[in-house]
């Protein structure tokens, strides 16, 4: 029979076989939830108007510019934090658990940074505390994504991802007619957002969480730490392709979607441009949701993950390249359905296929760290960049250069040779 510290170990470090409850999914569903309408309603509405305000020009341009400038600072800091709480999370001996504790110290330091944000009336101001708002966020979100790996069945992992992704296209639809039907302007916006984000939460914190002993982590050293967060392509390529594949699409489909009331404003001369706006996120986000949530599922069905990648990043440069040569509204809808269509897939299938590919069952929670910069960042900096496009090609360059790096992740992620 085995030992009591023999079981631990098991349950901490092996690939869990146990499907996860309803219940189970239900909250973690739940908690993302509050998570993307906590982190994505102040970069498509809160943020982008408060610094609007602070500048006081209608000038897109300057408005996009130190957008980008702060969403860039923001993006290193996440660079750093995904990473080095993950490694943290890997090693915490807390009666709690190990993902427990830094989830709950996430969802506060990230509560807590968004109603200081909103009481900001400089750009300083809302770069610091926006910078700390998004090391929450990495935090909280590297903690909970490392939940996949820790207790749900590679079977299952897909419709456990879809759950991942259609909450972000649910929570930014939520947050942001929350904040526009009430009116709640910048400061009770942030405010409804992080509270919600904290509720949301809690549910998760009540399921069990495997304990770590002490003497089953290896003695720390900074050096060790700092040794950990490089992980060589060489020896394992499979994560290395993944890796690749995740920044090259994520930017393709931030270059396609982050600068679009623009794109409709001044590339068309669209003159109802927030309103058409507002129905093409619509478009894009129900699709979203549907491939999320029935392809993540098939994928599982099927054992399948790498032509699924390969088909949503395809669909997402077909998009990209409708958008650039047939610049109409109509267009714009259609690619906006293709680009939900393959972002939703992509979303649920590629988190799937990241935790099959990571190099040390004890090292998890660091490795989808890094796996998680490769959507934060391209989010993050695809504004400032896209912007900088439009100055030199206009937006058909934006779009093409959208294109290409969707198609180039879906030829990165063809080299995976350990996933089907």
């Amino acid at each position: 029979m085995a030992s009591s510290s023999e079981r631990t170990t098991v349950e901490v470090f092996a690939e869990p076989t146990r499907r996860v409850s309803g219940g189970w999914v239900a909250a973690f569903a739940l908690a993302w939830f509050g998570v993307w309408m906590a982190q994505l309603t102040p970069v498509q509405l809160l943020l982008p108007a408060q610094i609007q305000a602070e500048l006081r020009t209608s000038d897109w341009v300057q408005n996009v510019l130190a957008f980008g400038v702060i969403s860039g600072v923001s993006a290193l800091c996440a660079i750093v934090a995904f990473p080095v709480t993950g490694a943290l999370s890997d090693r915490t001996t807390s009666r709690f658990g190990r993902r427990r504790p830094w989830i709950a110290a996430g969802a506060l330091l990230f509560a807590l940074s968004l109603l200081l944000l909103g009481a900001q009336h400089t750009l300083l101001g809302i770069g610091v505390f926006w910078s700390l708002a998004i090391i929450g966020f990495c935090v909280l979100t590297a903690a909970l994504t490392a939940t996949i790996s820790d207790q749900v069945p590679v079977g299952q992992r897909g419709t456990v991802s879809g759950w991942l992704s259609a909450p972000q296209a649910i929570g930014i639809i939520a947050g942001i007619l929350l904040v526009t039907l009430l009116s709640l302007g910048t400061f009770l916006g942030y405010a409804v957002v992080a509270i919600l984000l904290l509720v949301l939460v809690v549910p998760f914190l009540m399921r069990p969480d495997a304990v770590l002993r002490p003497d089953q982590r290896e003695p720390w050293t900074l050096r060790g730490m700092l040794d950990s967060l490089w992980i060589s392509p060489r020896q394992y390529p499979d994560f290395g392709w993944t890796l690749l594949s995740r920044v090259l699409v994520n930017f393709g489909n931030a270059f396609g979607t982050s600068l679009l009331l623009y794109f409709l404003e001044f590339g068309l001369g669209d003159e109802n441009a927030e309103d058409d706006l507002v129905m093409a996120v619509l478009v894009y986000m129900v699709f979203v949701i549907i491939a999320a949530l029935t392809l993540g599922r098939l994928s599982d069905a099927l054992e399948r993950r790498k032509s699924f990648v390969f088909l949503s990043s395809t669909l997402q440069a077909v998009a990209a390249l409708l958008l650039a040569f047939v610049p109409t509204f109509a267009t714009t809808l259609v690619a906006a359905g293709l680009l939900g269509l393959g972002y939703g897939c992509f979303l649920a299938v590629d988190q799937a296929l990241a935790t099959q590919v990571l190099p040390d069952p004890e090292t998890r929670g660091k490795d989808l760290g890094i796996m998680n910069i490769a959507t934060a960042v391209p989010q993050a900096a695809a504004p400032l960049l896209g912007a900088l496009m439009v100055f030199v090609a206009g937006f058909t360059g934006l779009f093409l250069m959208a294109g290409v790096f969707a198609f180039a992740g879906a030829l990165a992620v063809a080299k995976v040779r350990s996933v089907r």
